[in-house]
This record gives structure tokens, C-alpha cells and sequence, in this order.
């Protein structure tokens, strides 16, 4: 099925590559996020300080604030935000937080950029909210349309695509960006591998594998990710494995990021006091990797009626797709495929406990043998 251009879709202006030197707090707090696996509702501030890059953030979220149906939109999704607040805590919020002349304001009270600073708290509690609300909404949205996983899977496809052409145009050090799908008989043998029960969600059916020339290129190529593909709020939480990038690691190569110690939601030290979350347990002892789950948006206006023509309560028109992103550097590329780290050396040991998992506690009888007859 080929999709056509959707004339719906929010237009990002570009933007150069961000160097690491280049990069600040707000980028080194979104690039901990990822590596982490964290989540947003940990966050206590946001780091906009201009109305231009609160729009690029919404149009990169799929929502055109120059679009009156889409600023309709998320302005249910601050209402409801809002009253569930109200309804649920008996929190005051106040009108401006409520009620913002622009949806941009919200994001620059919450960021400390917009007067009063006040209201930077209760901004920040209300778009915490809006954001579990607009995945619920997605939720929902895509269970209703007559879209299937494989047309999901393709838009989804073409989207990043799309974006790795775009980083081989702008020259980015990036010498493989491939992607896949699960085979069916694939998708059951990870299930019946798990621990959890045979009904958890697969977060990796569409996946895509980027390698780059050094591992020193990992950093603005992760970074070029979050202004192109998905908003970096997006990060499935606890869905990261990584065994490649330190957050310690990246402050002692560039001390640069050390200035900014005194203002990062989290001590420099939480991750080291973090309990580790074990790696996949059938990968090589010696295989690296940063392996993460985004919720990428896709607007569904092809599966929808035109916006004035939309008589639905819920007017949502973004879903979410989950895919999974592998990320290395060439070198360490090179050695995950050796040995014990190799991918078909994973399939067997997975294998291996698919097998033990679906014979154990079962006792097979043996044959009775057919009685010989006596001898005469």
C-alpha cells in the first residue's frame, strides 16, 4: 500500500546539526532521558525561552498550531487536564495556566521563560497530565480507525526513512540506518522467552538499526533524532537497554556538560545508585548496545473525515506507534557479530529457553511395549 503526502501534516522548519559542544542543558537533560529510560513526569521544568521553539516542539508532536482544529484540540486536552486537577487533588490552577492566550504560553511558564514565574509549577503539573492524556487519546483513536498494523507499520516505516535521508543529506556520520519487522514465527518465540506473561506487549515489531562512524557520533545523532523523528518526551520509561553510554561517562568526556551539574533534575549521580535493570538476558556477555522504545506520533487524517467535516466527540487525530531504535558505533558494531555476541548465537540460546520453558513440569509416558506372546 503506498500512502499518500498528508497536506495535513505540521511543516518543521530545519535546522542546522547541533555539535556536542554546541549542546547545553536542555540537550544533555534530553539525551540523559533517553539513555536512562526515564520519563518526563520525574521532570520538574521544562527549557524553552522562545515562542519559535515551543512551536517546532508542537509541529514535531504532529499538532500545526496555525491549524485552528489542531489548537482546538489540545486545548480539550488542557481542559481536561485541568479539571482532572481540580476534580481529583482540589488543585488551583490558575486562569493563565488554564485558560493561555497562545498553548505556547503553557510550555513557557512551565519553562520559567514567561512571567509570572509563579506559575511555573502548576504549568509543569498540567502539561504532566496533558501528556498522559493525549497518549490515552491515541490510545483510543487508533483501536476506532480501520487501519491495520501493517499500514501503521509502513507509515511508520517511511516517516523514519525519510529522516535517515535527511541526516545522509546533511552528512551526518552515519553509515548504516536499516530497518525490519518481526516474522510472525519471531514475534512468538520472544513471547514464550519472556518471563512476564505470553500476553506482554512486544515494543520491538518495527525496529530500525543505526550505526555510526564513531562512538563519538552517537551524541548528535541521537540528539538530531529528538528535532526530527520523535519529541523526546516520547521515550518509552523503563524500555531503554544500554550498555553503551554512560551518563558519567559522557560528563568526564565533554566537562563541558559539568556546568551545568547544580541545575539537572536529577544528581549526576542517580543513575550509578539506580538499580540496574538487567540487560536482555541472551545477548553475549561482551555485546553493546543503546536500545530504545519511542512512541512515534503519526497523524491519521487518510482514515479520518476532513477536520470541518469531523462530528466525532473526540477529535484526536494522532496515534502512536511504537518502535524500537538499536544504536552503535561501526567498531562496536563489528564485534557484536563475533562469537558469542553474534545474532545467531542469541536466536539459539533464546531458542534453548523456549524449549525448556514448554516441556518443563511435563512428564512424557513412555510406550508400553505390546506383550509377547508365550512361548509354546
Amino acid at each position: 500500500m503506498k500512502v499518500l503526502a498528508n497536506p495535513l501534516q505540521p511543516r518543521l522548519p530545519d535546522l542546522p546539526v547541533r555539535t556536542v559542544q554546541q549542546m547545553g542543558l536542555k540537550e544533555l537533560e534530553r539525551v540523559r532521558l533517553i539513555l536512562r529510560g526515564g520519563s518526563v513526569i520525574e521532570w520538574r521544568r521544562l527549557h524553552f525561552m522562545t515562542r519559535e521553539e515551543v512551536d517546532r516542539f508542537l509541529r514535531l508532536c504532529q499538532i500545526d498550531p496555525s491549524n485552528p482544529y489542531d489548537e482546538q484540540w489540545a486545548r480539550v486536552v488542557l481542559s481536561d487536564a485541568v479539571e482532572y486537577l481540580r476534580r481529583s487533588f482540589n488543585y488551583r490552577v490558575a486562569e493563565a495556566v488554564a485558560q493561555p492566550k497562545e498553548i505556547h504560553d503553557l510550555f513557557l511558564y512551565a519553562s520559567g521563560a514567561k512571567e509570572p514565574k509563579r506559575y511555573r509549577k502548576i504549568a509543569c503539573v498540567v502539561l504532566k497530565v496533558m501528556h498522559v492524556i493525549q497518549h490515552i487519546e491515541g490510545r483510543d483513536l487508533l483501536f476506532r480507525i480501520a487501519a491495520s498494523e501493517a499500514e501503521l507499520a509502513q507509515l511508520v516505516t517511511e516517516k523514519v526513512m525519510a529522516v535517515a535521508e535527511e541526516m545522509r543529506e546533511k552528512g551526518l556520520p552515519v553509515v548504516e540506518f536499516t530497518d525490519s519487522i518481526k516474522t510472525r514465527e519471531s514475534v512468538i518465540t520472544k513471547l514464550l522467552a519472556k518471563k512476564d506473561t505470553l500476553a506482554a506487549q512486544i515494543y520491538d515489531r518495527t525496529r530500525f538499526r543505526l550505526v555510526t562512524r564513531t562512538r563519538e557520533d552517537i551524541l548528535p545523532v541521537l540528539y538530531f533524532l529528538t528535532q526530527r523523528l520523535f519529541p523526546f518526551n516520547f521515550v518509552v520509561p523503563g524500555q531503554t537497554e544500554n550498555s553503551l553510554l554512560s551518563f558519567q561517562g559522557l560528563l568526564e568526556q565533554h566537562p563541558h556538560f559539568r556546568h551545568y551539574s547544580e541545575q539537572l533534575h536529577l544528581d549526576m549521580d542517580y543513575e550509578d545508585r539506580l538499580r540496574r535493570r538487567p540487560g536482555n538476558r541472551f545477548s553475549g556477555v561482551g555485546y553493546r548496545i543503546l536500545n530504545f522504545v519511542v512512541d512515534v506520533p503519526i497523524r491519521l487524517d487518510a482514515y479520518l473525515p476532513r477536520p470541518e467535516q469531523d462530528h466525532r466527540p473526540r477529535k484526536s487525530r494522532i496515534v502512536f506507534a511504537l518502535c524500537e531504535l538499536q544504536i552503535c558505533d561501526e567498531q562496536t558494531a563489528m564485534e557484536n557479530e563475533v562469537g558469542e555476541n553474534s545474532h545467531e548465537r542469541y536466536k539459539e540460546r533464546q531458542r534453548r529457553q523456549v524449549l525448556r520453558r514448554l516441556a518443563r513440569g511435563l512428564v512424557v509416558p513412555r510406550r508400553r511395549r505390546e506383550a509377547k506372546p508365550p512361548a509354546s
